[in-house]
């Protein structure tokens, strides 16, 4: 556990606030946003004793290595590196890697560099990554700490072959450690972990090779279904599921730089909203035994017009494959089951003619429709160890994200399961958030922070086929786990330490992982309220320094998201870090969860259906509109107040006149949509990489919520609104943001101007949709703290 931050001797403990204020934005942006040096990807081996996980050496190291924490049960044994990148790669710290992975990565949000995946075989003792572009094999030796890590070097038998060698994209290693798979865009490759003997065993036909990719995840299943992968190794390790998409349908679109006009830009295909779609198509390659050839592939015949969105894959030991395919509009999907035949089956699949593959039949298991739209629930579908089938539903009538054992729901009502980390024949492991209104009781090791047990807390719990709950984690939080064996891993943040926390566990004793992250050493001042007559969860946070703490009134600054699929309101001191350097600038800061945001239960998501903006903009004014009676209520004493974080004084009272947002994303289009419709409520505004007109954002997320009525989308955008400006606006985007491109930007921008309506707009040169450069991530802190400041100055 990390401690809080003490005052040296004859040291103040505000100087420390003060200075932890003044650095803090050179610090979020030298350590990646605190992230440098903790533990993560977390995989459990064997019996559970051991576990593999990434770590970097400090604080604002990015370059993370492979380390193994041993934990056997009775006393902890340590951790123990098994690769740096700066040994196996003089070069690892200046990173160059492949287009194509600075792409997934970008998909994945990933920041780091060095190790940053790795893929294990089933024993536990073969380990494989990339290193700036480059193939490792990591052979664990019998004590499970020591390691012989080689750079695997590619040869292969047909000369014609080598133009498939490269780029080594996400390497996956056969259950049975012996092969490794990995995708180059025009083809997938099988190697030899032994002797790096390789074949291409599914190519795409140069003719085709413009828009066809095999073996990469499309767009829109990165970006929006968090798949990455585009291929599967099966549990014979002898057959492969392959994707290959053909995205020749989708607009073309140029990722341009205008500080650098000879650069001719990136040119690449979108999934832009009321277009279409790359076609996805799925291949099943079975190998020849004792060699690398392809015995015979085989096209998947899964209806890919009526379901064109291949959500999961799966396959599982003992099972054959399952798909998880769903319909444009994602309101109805099939649970599929691929027949992948026994071994001698495979000689026996017929084509029509000699010119056409044979096909591969699935069958149906089962179907699900909403009339809105079906959540992808993580980890599921998902077969239990004894062949029943896990799915997940959204219940409207029980108005509860629920999982279902061979289609009868098991979970219990008001338990909304987020993810399904594992299943076992008694129970299933998953991290929920649980609805009080719909589940009142809770285990006898929560009834001491009950109340904290709601939407704003990811608590995991095993649940049996009964339906009976058991927590697996115990304080409010944001947590994740793993089981295998005699194993647990549990892994996440809670209010009362700003450190991640990582604990491993062995037959009952646990270990923590070391984390060498910084920490802001902000003194925290959050407390919790329910806002107005929807009850939106609320973070009301307010400055310590002796500057502002004791004023008796302060300006407000929304800090919301306030988008779908996503909460910014949690049990995790980390998510209030920029609330509280927000606050010790003079704010009182207010971030509220709105209709649309999880964890309420699926009819709660679904309010913002065809009506983004409206329903979305309501809350954020309602909150506002709530704000001074949820103030007095805290400080009186009021129940629903009770549960603070924070050893400060009264709160501020809100300056109503005086109230600013600002946001990033959905949350920047939000905060632009405020000044714009709500001008008697913010006073201004400060907007980053708003999507402000979604015909020109992608199709999987936008059509999920606005549906394919051209009408619907008029009425979502802002930019018809810009004549309505009569407030101050701060635009902020990236040239190279590829996924809210700068266009939503410009055009408002030109909007605005057409108009006559003064604006200020900051283009970022080489900024993508995650503001990695720490000097522009430093800058932009510090001057929207100043354009606030002039725009709310009396």
């Amino acid at each position: 556990m990390t401690k809080p931050l003490q005052p040296a001797a004859g040291q103040a403990a505000d100087s420390i606030q003060s200075e932890a204020v003044r650095e803090y934005a050179a610090n979020k942006a030298r350590t990646t946003r605190f992230t440098c040096g903790a533990p993560r990807c977390a995989t459990l081996l064997g019996d559970g004793e051991r576990m593999l996980f990434l770590r970097s050496n400090g604080s604002e190291d990015t370059v993370t290595a492979l380390w193994v924490s041993v934990n056997n049960g009775t006393d902890a044994v340590g951790e123990f590196m098994l690769a740096d990148p700066r040994t196996l790669l003089a070069d690892a710290d200046a990173e160059d890697v492949p287009a194509e992975e600075r792409a997934r990565r970008e998909r994945a949000r990933e920041s780091g560099s060095g190790i940053v995946a790795y893929s294990v075989d089933d024993a536990g003792r073969t380990v494989l990554f990339t290193i700036n572009g480059e193939l490792f094999v990591c052979e664990l030796g019998e004590d499970g700490v020591t390691a012989e890590t080689r750079r695997l070097e590619l040869t292969f038998d047909d000369d014609g072959e080598r133009q498939y060698a490269t780029p080594i994209l996400n390497p996956r290693v056969s259950p049975d450690g012996t092969r490794v798979a990995y995708a180059t865009g025009t083809a997938v490759v099988v190697a030899e972990t032994a002797t790096g003997r390789a074949h291409a065993v599914f190519t795409v036909a140069e003719q085709d090779r413009a828009t066809m990719r095999a073996g990469l995840a499309e767009f829109a299943a990165a970006e929006e279904m968090d798949r990455y992968s585009g291929f599967w190794w099966g549990p014979d390790s002898r057959t492969l599921l392959v994707e290959c998409f053909d995205s020749a349908a989708e607009p073309l679109w140029t990722i341009s730089d205008p500080a650098n006009p000879a650069d001719p830009g990136m040119r690449h295909r979108y999934p832009r909203a009321l277009t279409q779609n790359a076609v996805v198509d799925l291949f099943a390659v079975h190998l020849a035994d004792d060699r690398l050839h392809v015995d015979r592939t085989a096209l998947v015949d899964w209806d890919n017009t009526a379901y064109e969105y291949l959500a999961v894959v799966r396959w599982q030991a003992g099972q054959r494959p399952l798909l998880r395919v769903l319909n444009r509009l994602q309101t109805d999907e099939q649970i599929l089951r691929v027949d992948v035949p026994e071994e001698s089956g495979w000689a026996h699949l017929t084509s029509i003619d000699e010119h056409t593959m044979p096909l591969l039949p699935v069958s149906v298991l089962e179907t699900h429709h909403n009339d809105q739209w079906i959540d992808l629930i993580d980890g599921t579908p998902a077969y239990t160890p004894d062949g029943r089938l896990i799915c997940s539903v959204n219940d409207m009538r029980a108005d509860t994200n629920r999982l279902t054992v061979d289609g009868v729901p098991f979970t219990p009502a008001g338990w909304q399961v987020r993810a399904l980390l594992d299943a076992d024949d008694g129970t299933v492991m998953c991290v929920v958030q649980r609805a009080p209104e719909l589940a009142p009781d809770v285990p006898d090791a929560w009834r001491a922070t009950a109340a904290d047990h709601d939407a704003r807390s990811f608590d995991v719990v095993a649940i049996d086929y009964e339906g009976h709950v058991s927590p697996v984690t115990d304080e409010p939080g944001v947590w994740g786990a793993a089981r295998r064996g005699d194993g647990l891993m549990i892994a996440g943040r809670d209010m009362a330490h700003p450190q991640a926390q990582m604990m491993h566990y062995f037959r009952g004793n646990g270990v923590h992982v070391k984390n060498h992250a910084a920490v802001p050493g902000l003194t925290m001042n959050v407390r919790f309220a329910r806002l107005g007559e929807r009850g939106l969860h609320a973070a009301i946070v307010a400055p310590t320094g002796a500057q502002y703490a004791g004023a008796r009134q302060l300006p407000v600054l929304m800090h919301p998201y306030g988008g779908p699929g996503f909460q910014e309101v949690t049990m995790s001191m980390a998510a209030y870090w920029d609330a509280q350097w927000w606050a010790e600038q003079g704010y009182l800061v207010v971030v509220a969860d709105g209709r649309g945001t999880t964890g309420r239960g699926p009819r709660w998501d679904r309010e913002i259906h065809e009506c983004m903006k409206d329903v979305t903009l309501a809350d954020q004014v309602d909150a506002v509109h709530a704000l001074a009676d949820a103030v007095q209520a805290i400080n009186t004493g009021q129940p629903h107040a009770r549960h603070a974080h924070t050893a400060v004084r009264a709160l501020p009272e809100p300056d109503l006149e005086r109230v600013a947002m600002i946001g990033w994303s959905y949350g920047g289009f939000l905060s632009a949509l405020a000044v714009l419709r709500a001008p008697d409520v913010f006073a201004a505004a400060c907007a980053g990489a708003p999507p402000t007109d979604w015909t020109l954002y992608d199709t999987c997320y936008t059509e999920r919520y606005l549906g394919l009525d051209p009408e619907v989308y008029a009425r979502n955008s802002i930019i018809a609104d810009a004549p309505r400006l009569r407030r101050p606006l701060m635009l902020i985007h990236g040239f190279a943001d590829d996924n809210v491109t700068i266009a939503h930007s410009l055009r408002l921008s030109q909007a605005l101007m057409e108009a006559g309506r003064e604006h200020t707009f900051l283009p970022l040169t080489g900024i993508t949709h995650m503001t990695n450069d720490p000097a522009v991530a430093r800058n932009l802190l510090v001057l929207q703290r100043d354009f606030l400041a002039r725009a709310l100055a009396r």
